[in-house]
């Protein structure tokens, strides 16, 4: 059994074991395995840079964590759709392992980063998530101990000075924002090293582990949703939209474009095609919200994607495989 996805790349029904599928494509893309998957990167990239303007928009209708939950756990039950379409078993081989990273990826990182998104900007937000590989460059030399190559520290120190200049330039009361994006930041990295260490343990099939981290760190997040009281959800038309674009869209189209994108590219390659994603985010928000940066925000935020480029610029150069679970939720 196959699934169609829109973009004319036909995922079969068979893995690989570490996550990657296997995938027959029409015409010039069999032809060209790696030109299909630029485009399917491209069109990932799109899907997860527009969302933040749809996200930012949807929030207009609910509270954040509302929201938060039921994106969550619905995009869950579409991975496992997935999966079933797929044939593919959802056994779960480390339940306490994929709690804890739910609890990070999941639970942390996509309810820190709505909640930034109330009272900040889109694009702006999207910059400040994405510089979670530089955190996750910190946190594997602290707690893996593994070597930082001298390009990897200019990339954090980059990151920093971009920082600096975000937080900086805009005013006080939207500092509490930049935080929170700034933590599901550190949240994303903390849950990336996290899995790296969990695959090392026990390794087990991506698409599988991001299905239950995603539905273990979902129910938390819908049991603070219900104690915590909020805005009431309106219904309309937009709403609906919205949430079916997180789900289907930046849910289980991106998961599969993501993977497949890993199984075809160079290492690095793939992490480096992901940087158009905050850049997406910054024009949207420019375009559809009116969300236009002075000269010192635009600035910070070119300095953060160049340090950013730095980071994957180094893993081509050491031909190191990208951690899949480094993609957005």
């Amino acid at each position: 059994m196959q699934i169609r996805v829109t973009t004319a790349i036909v995922v079969s029904s068979s893995t690989d074991g570490s996550g990657s599928l296997a995938y027959r494509m029409p015409n010039i893309f069999a032809r060209h395995p790696r030109l299909a998957a630029t485009f399917a990167l491209f069109i990932l990239s799109l899907v997860w840079g527009y969302n933040w303007v749809v996200s930012k928009r949807a929030l207009t209708y609910a509270g954040a964590l509302d929201f938060a939950a039921m994106r969550t756990l619905l995009a869950a039950a579409s991975l496992f759709g997935v999966l079933a379409v797929m044939r593919q078993t959802s056994a779960l081989k480390d339940v306490r392992g994929a709690f804890i990273l739910g609890l990070l990826q999941t639970t942390a990182f996509i309810s820190l980063t709505l909640l930034a998104l109330v009272g900040g900007g889109a694009g702006r937000t999207a910059v400040l998530v994405y510089t979670m590989p530089t955190w996750v460059i910190l946190f594997s030399h602290l707690v893996l101990r593994e070597r930082t190559p001298p390009m990897q520290w200019l990339a954090v120190l980059l990151a920093i000075a971009g920082l600096a200049l975000l937080f900086g330039s805009v005013p006080d009361a939207a500092g509490w924002s930049l935080t929170l994006a700034l933590l599901a930041a550190m949240f994303w990295a903390a849950g990336t090293v996290y899995a790296k260490q969990l695959q090392v343990r026990r390794r087990c099939d991506v698409l599988v582990l991001t299905a239950w981290q995603m539905l273990l760190g979902g129910l938390p997040l819908a049991l603070v949703a219900l104690a915590l009281p909020g805005p009431s959800i309106h219904w309309t038309p937009y709403f609906a939209f919205a949430l079916a674009y997180n789900v289907l869209l930046g849910g289980a189209l991106a998961w599969t474009l993501w993977l497949f994108a890993l199984a075809k590219l160079p290492a690095g390659v793939a992490s480096l095609g992901t940087l158009l994603t905050p850049v997406i985010g910054v024009l949207a928000a420019w375009l559809e919200l009116g969300e236009i940066p002075d000269a010192a925000e635009l600035i910070g935020m070119l300095v953060i994607v160049g340090s950013l480029t730095l980071v994957s610029a180094q893993a081509i150069r050491d031909h190191r495989r990208v951690n899949p679970v480094m993609a957005q939720e």
